[in-house]
Formats: structure tokens, sequence, C-alpha cells
């Protein structure tokens, strides 16, 4: 898959630069893993055969990691970014404000996405999954690449010495 194939090349680059980056990054691989295991589950839209559509406990551990993952980059990384700024100097650029405002933006529908899913139950016929996980790979995997967009800009700052 298109997404993993990315991943493994930020992985590659980014791997080993930072304690909290690789956390992310795990966190963000085990996002993946689980996206591609219900996109695998594809429902039969003639009959609902047994087996084909992902367990409640299924879904709920995916939401649970994309809400995890979410609140890394918004809380942990963020935070160890702004840190490092001030005991430099360095002041965020455009770039990097207007990088993370497209960030921002995918998170109310990956938030919602997991309002929706975290607490089906055996009996929720999940009619709407198979659109909403279609969806949430697009969002996700423009996150992902925005997210790595916003890396190299930080990566780029902080190389620099301000005033330099």
């Amino acid at each position: 898959m298109v997404m993993l194939n990315k991943f493994k090349k930020t992985q590659e680059q980014w791997g080993g630069s930072s304690e909290v980056i690789d956390h992310w990054l795990d966190t963000r691989q085990i996002v993946i893993v689980e996206y591609c295991h219900l996109a695998a589950l594809k429902p039969n839209i003639n009959k609902k055969a047994v087996g084909q559509l992902p367990t409640p406990a299924e879904l709920q551990k995916f939401c649970q990691h994309l809400v995890d993952y979410i609140s890394e980059g918004h809380f942990k990384i963020y935070e160890m970014v702004m840190d490092k700024w001030k005991s430099t100097g360095f002041s965020p650029t455009d770039e990097i404000n207007q990088t993370y405002g497209k960030i921002v933006l995918t998170t109310d529908p990956l938030l919602n996405f997991t309002d929706k899913y975290a607490n089906v139950s055996e009996v929720d016929t999940l009619d709407d999954l198979d659109n909403d996980l279609s969806l949430i790979g697009e969002i996700t995997e423009t996150r992902f690449e925005v997210e790595d967009q916003l890396i190299q800009l930080i990566a780029d700052s902080l190389a620099v010495p301000p005033g330099a």
C-alpha cells in the first residue's frame, strides 16, 4: 500500500533523530497497519457474511490509536519543538505556521470518525464504514504528508541558528 511505502521513507529519513519522533513514528505505524487491516475487510453488499466486517474491538483499537497519534502530534511533538526553539531564540516562520494549520484542519474529521466508531456494538450495521474508511484513509495520508513537510521545515529551522 502506498501509505506504508511513504511511511518507510519517512522512517528512514527521521527515525533515530529523536526519541519523541521515534515514538510518534511508531504510533503512526500502528495507525497505518490497523487502517490497512480494517480497509481490507470488505462487507458483502448482498448479504453481510460473518467475519467480513471489523469487530467492535478492532474498530475501538484503531480509534484509540488514531486519537493517541493526533494527541501526540499536537501536544508532545509541537511542545518539544517549541521548547527547542525557545532555547535557540528561533520563532516559527509563516510557512511553518501555515503547514501546522493544514495539519490542524485534518483533526476534526479524524476525531469525528473516532466519535462515530469507537463505541459500536455487534448489532450496529456499519453501513457507512466502507465510505468512512476510504475518506479517513485519504485524510490520514494527507496529514502524514503535511506532517513530514513540517518535520522537514522544523529540522531546517533548527539547523540554522537565528540571525545566521
